[in-house]
């Protein structure tokens, strides 16, 4: 339960985060457009163009939290700046969800998750570099669209390259919108299924899509949309607020699937295993003590994005405890049971 309820909350809240993204990028195209109502392939235009301009003396000017010199206050920004660290490769896992539509899940969903974290690898690191290294990175770290505006810096707002990088990005955005949709979707139908959500949640269309599970996120997400700029959760916007709301989410179900790794090893040593655990137990300890770090550094810097968070867990608890004739009459998961 905590596991599905920490997913849901990741996937609910990254759609409109990226919304408001998909939104600030069309805004450049369009300024008189506003956002509200309005990815490899822009990553490599961005870092193509942007290259011959950058300069590390840009990159690592005031590095540490603003400083030019390290001091304890550049420890507090190292920790602050996770949830953005993580959000690099936030919703990775819902390949995952594709489980059931896949042909041959034990062969694909591997290698679209190793293909997917080496590339978002290799990507982040580029980004990172090329946009803090072409002026002040400063001007960058509160906004939306970061790269069309440090590429803009660059080449000007006229540019034909600022243009392709632009509908190219938003090409991106919205292929990654419809991923993590996709993702919880069926993170709700799977949820409701099992009995953990109202049973009209798992209802399919006549095309076999999670059509209500779909609109009960949409729903959620229009209104995180619409309260942007409304709302203002411990200094930050809320579109900082929602993609550390969705860090949250993330880290908890990456503690609990470690955990619940170590425990079917234990009780269940010859379950049959569609994946791999490479180097274990070493590697899944390590992932293990880095979510909880990650998790204790949230908490410390994000006190009242936490206590939100475990507001939404305790809702979701006491429906679990007031619903169990839901789970009991639910039928049985093939996925789960092997049938």
């Amino acid at each position: 339960m905590i596991a599905g309820l920490a997913t849901l909350i990741e996937f609910v809240f990254a759609p409109p985060t990226i919304a408001l993204a998909i939104g600030a990028y069309l805004n450049v195209q369009f300024p008189a457009l506003d956002p509200k109502h309005a990815a490899v392939g822009a990553y490599i235009v961005f870092m193509g163009v942007v290259a011959p301009a950058f300069s590390f003396s840009n990159f690592a000017l005031n590095g540490w939290a603003g400083s030019d010199v390290f001091g304890a206050p550049a420890i507090a920004g190292m920790f602050a700046a996770i949830p953005f660290a993580i959000w690099f490769f936030l919703a990775i896992e819902g390949a995952a969800m594709a489980a059931e539509e896949a042909k041959d899940p034990k062969r694909t969903i591997p290698k679209a998750y190793i293909s997917g974290i080496l590339t978002l690898v290799l990507l982040a690191m580029g980004v990172m570099f090329f946009a803090g290294g072409v002026g002040d990175w400063r001007t960058l770290s509160n906004i939306n669209d970061p790269l069309p505006q440090a590429m803009k810096a660059v080449v000007g707002e006229s540019s034909s390259w600022l243009h392709m990088l632009v509908w190219i990005g938003l090409f991106g955005l919205v292929a990654s919108f419809h991923g993590i949709i996709l993702g919880y979707s069926r993170q709700f139908f799977a949820l409701a299924r099992a009995g953990y959500l109202p049973a009209s949640l798992a209802k399919l269309s006549r095309f076999q899509t999670p059509h209500r599970a779909i609109i009960a996120g949409g729903v959620i997400g229009i209104a995180a949309i619409y309260s942007d700029g409304l709302i203002n959760l411990g200094g930050m916007t809320l579109t900082a607020a929602m993609i550390t709301m969705a860090v949250f989410g993330a880290i908890v179900m990456y503690i609990m699937s470690m955990l619940s790794l170590f425990k079917l090893r234990k009780t269940e040593p010859n379950l049959e295993r569609t994946f791999r655990a490479p180097c274990y137990p070493l590697l899944p300890f390590i992932a293990l003590v880095l979510a909880v770090v990650c998790l204790v550094a949230m908490a410390w810097f994000n006190t009242l994005i936490g206590l939100i968070f475990l507001g939404f867990m305790a809702v979701g608890f006491v429906y679990f405890m007031l619903t169990a004739q839901l789970r009991a009459d639910a039928p049985a998961d093939a996925m789960l049971t092997g049938l």
